[in-house]
């Protein structure tokens, strides 16, 4: 499967802000955007002006980047949303949040969406009592993701629930802490997706321009 293998903090002064790639560390004083709030390279001191259509594929790679897909994947998901009822934002942002690697992040399972995606992959998760190892599967309103036993054990899962009590809780996912286990009670509710702050519309006007 391919993914992006390069430095996550380089992504994060790319965009211009925060994109929690790396779980704890990007709360700490480590952070790279921190120490260094500036675009990467030789030129990431100077002021540019961005075009509009700058603007937007600025906005496009930001959540593709925060949710950890391909553009390949991306467009795909786009393509999805806008054959759907509904903004085409909000479809494909949906679609992006119900994803297991994402899902198994937003449970506090995992310290970031790599991670999730590793314990994904590794077989560690259970979709409705079945094990899935497809971090592109799209849960469904009542699937009930758990954890298989020996992933409980790991030291990075209980390093990631810590890490996950300082993030905002989540109406539409029900989390049990105790039995390792979470269920997608409702659709993502957009106005709990502002970490970071995203603009969907932007993307809906890069893919349809």
């Amino acid at each position: 499967m391919a993914r992006y293998t390069g430095p996550a903090c380089k992504l994060c002064r790319r965009e211009g802000m925060k994109l929690y790639l790396k779980g704890e560390r990007c709360l700490s004083d480590k952070c790279a955007y921190t120490r260094r709030p500036y675009p990467p390279g030789q030129h990431g001191h100077g002021r540019i002006k961005l075009s509009e259509y700058a603007l937007r594929l600025r906005e496009k790679q930001k959540v593709r980047r925060v949710y950890g897909v391909l553009e390949v994947q991306f467009h795909g998901c786009y393509g999805r949303a806008s054959r759907s009822k509904g903004r085409t934002g909000e479809q494909m942002l949906g679609l992006l949040e119900r994803r297991l690697d994402n899902l198994v992040f937003r449970m506090g399972f995992a310290a970031s969406r790599a991670d999730a995606r590793q314990l994904v992959r590794h077989g560690h998760v259970l979709v409705n009592g079945r094990r899935v190892n497809i971090p592109t599967f799209v849960a469904k309103v009542g699937d009930k993701v758990s954890l298989r036993e020996q992933a409980r054990k790991l030291g990075r899962v209980a390093a990631a629930s810590a890490c996950a009590e300082k993030r905002p809780t989540l109406s539409w996912i029900e989390v049990s802490k105790e039995e390792f286990t979470g269920t997608l009670k409702g659709l993502p509710v957009r106005e709990e997706l502002n970490e970071p702050e995203i603009n969907e519309q932007l993307v809906v006007e890069y893919y349809s321009r």
